[in-house]
This record gives structure tokens, C-alpha cells and sequence, in this order.
């Protein structure tokens, strides 16, 4: 990975992250439109600049985040990520083997479209508009909705929106609650992939993402690089977003997870996908112990 291809994902993670898009399919369809062979270090990366925009939210909502007379707010949210903590540590390598498979994240793309056409009319009268108005059970709930996301593609935001209008929150509440669920869920993705994760168990050279991180100068840079990126971009995204949302509603980002969904499966079904390197890493591996 070059410095211009982490600037390039960096946009992408900041653009989409808070979008009902999915940040994950978004990145993957860069890298590999911009002919990026798979890595563990890629892989890695895409999880780690989350943690830039996670400061976006922190700083654009500093007074929620830091109102610590309001301590319901920190059990509501301290709750409602247990769902993701868990599922996600016990379908970890099922979710990471999916994040190559392009295909299956384009459809994912064009289902989740087809649902955000409707998602309007099904939730018409809202009742909660304010997060203070959110119980612990609504929150947990919306909490299991966000593991939907746990398939790539899905989009987190889409998933936790949705699940907070299933509650009677209006776009508003549903879309700022969800911003709000996504720091403790992000930060305990970004925490365990560099921290706890070891990447590339199969291949001869397993390492933790803070080693591949500290390996040389480069990954240091391009590390920070994409965070301070990530967290500019998503400052306006979020702003963007939530006028746009509040004014049109779900059916604008319907029709563009279908379209682009649609031209990718296209793209994809007719472009093999290039060799990742630690299937190159096994292969030569493999040589060299049989010479």
C-alpha cells in the first residue's frame, strides 16, 4: 500500500462510515478497483482508521460524551454494544472470510437498497425523539440490530438506524443514536484488531496489528495518516448526513446502494480477483521447505 492509496481509503472510510452505504464494502471495492492484492496489513488498516472516525462523533458531540451527570446515557450504550461484542468475537473468522468474497458484499449491497426504499413508509409515527426518552431494553435491542452489519456489506449505520425506527425513534434520533452506539462498538473493533487480533495465523509470519503497524516507518505513517483523514472527512459526512436524512429520508441511499451494487456485481462477476499476498506468502513458503 502506497501513501496515495491510504489517503484514497481514508476518504472512503470517512465519506461512508456513518452512511447507510457500508464503509466496509465501500473500502473493499477500492482497494480492489484500485488493483490492491489482499493483505494482512490492508485488512488491518481498514478496521484501524475506524478509530479516526470514532473522534469525529466524539468531538461533534462532546457534550453528550461528556455530560457526566447523564450516566444513563453511558449504561444505555455500555449495554447495548454486549450483542456486538460477543457475536463478533464468536463469528470472527467467519466475517473475515467473507470480507474478500466481492460478490457476495455487492448483493449485499442491492438487498439492503431494495429494504431502505421502504424503510419510510413502514415507520411512519415515531414517538421518541431525544435519546434521553430511550429505555436500557430499546437500547439493548437496537444493540442486536447492529449485529446484522456483522455480514459486510450490510452497513452498520443502516442496521442501527433501522433497529432504532423498529423502536419508534424518528431518522433523527434513530441516525444520532446510532452515531452514538458506534463509539464503544468501533472502539472495541479497533482496540481488538490491533491489539488482541493475530493476523495472518495461517501464513508464516502471524503478527499482532500493532507489530505490522511498528514493522517500519511506512505502516507508521500510513497508519496516522489514515486515521487523521478518516476523522476530518467524517466531521462533514456526519453534518451532511443527518440534514439530508432528516429532509428526504432513506429512499436517495436505496437507490444508490442498488445502482452502485448492481454495476459492481457486474464488474466483479467479469474481473478475477487478484492473488492475495499471503496466499503468495504460502506458496513460496511451501517451495522453500521443499527445496
Amino acid at each position: 500500500m502506497n501513501t496515495l492509496q491510504a489517503i484514497i481509503l481514508a476518504i472512503v472510510e470517512g465519506l461512508t462510515e456513518y452512511l447507510p452505504i457500508s464503509s466496509t464494502a465501500h473500502m473493499g471495492f477500492t482497494a480492489a478497483l484500485m488493483g490492491m492484492p489482499e493483505s494482512e496489513f490492508l485488512k488491518m488498516f481498514q478496521v484501524s482508521i475506524q478509530f479516526g472516525a470514532i473522534l469525529s462523533i466524539v468531538v461533534l458531540y462532546w457534550k453528550k460524551f461528556f455530560d457526566f451527570k447523564n450516566f444513563n446515557f453511558y449504561i444505555k450504550l455500555a449495554c447495548a454494544v454486549i450483542p456486538a461484542l460477543i457475536l463478533g468475537k464468536l463469528f470472527d473468522d467467519k466475517i473475515e472470510a467473507v470480507l474478500g468474497n466481492q460478490l457476495a458484499i455487492s448483493g449485499m449491497l442491492v438487498f439492503g437498497g431494495v429494504i431502505l426504499l421502504f424503510v419510510d413508509k413502514w415507520f411512519k409515527h415515531p414517538r421518541i425523539d431525544n435519546e434521553k426518552e430511550i429505555s436500557i431494553k430499546t437500547a439493548v435491542t437496537i444493540g442486536f440490530w447492529q449485529c446484522l452489519a456483522m455480514m459486510p456489506g450490510t452497513s452498520r449505520s443502516a442496521a442501527s438506524i433501522i433497529g432504532g425506527m423498529t423502536q419508534g425513534l424518528t431518522r433523527k434520533a434513530a441516525a444520532e443514536f446510532s452515531f452514538f452506539l458506534a463509539v464503544p462498538t468501533m472502539l472495541a473493533v479497533t482496540v481488538y484488531s490491533v491489539f488482541v487480533k493475530t493476523w495472518g495465523e495461517e501464513t508464516a509470519n502471524p503478527m499482532k496489528g500493532y507489530e505490522m503497524i511498528i514493522q517500519d516507518q511506512e505502516h507508521i505513517t500510513l497508519f496516522i495518516l489514515g486515521n487523521v483523514i478518516a476523522f476530518i472527512v467524517a466531521l462533514v459526512a456526519v453534518k451532511t448526513f443527518i440534514s439530508v436524512l432528516t429532509k428526504y429520508g432513506f429512499k436517495f441511499w436505496g437507490w444508490y446502494r442498488i445502482i452502485i451494487g448492481i454495476i459492481l456485481l457486474i464488474y466483479f462477476g467479469n474481473t478475477p480477483a487478484p492473488k492475495a499476498k499471503t496466499e503468495e506468502n504460502n506458496i513460496e513458503t511451501t517451495m522453500i521447505q521443499h527445496k
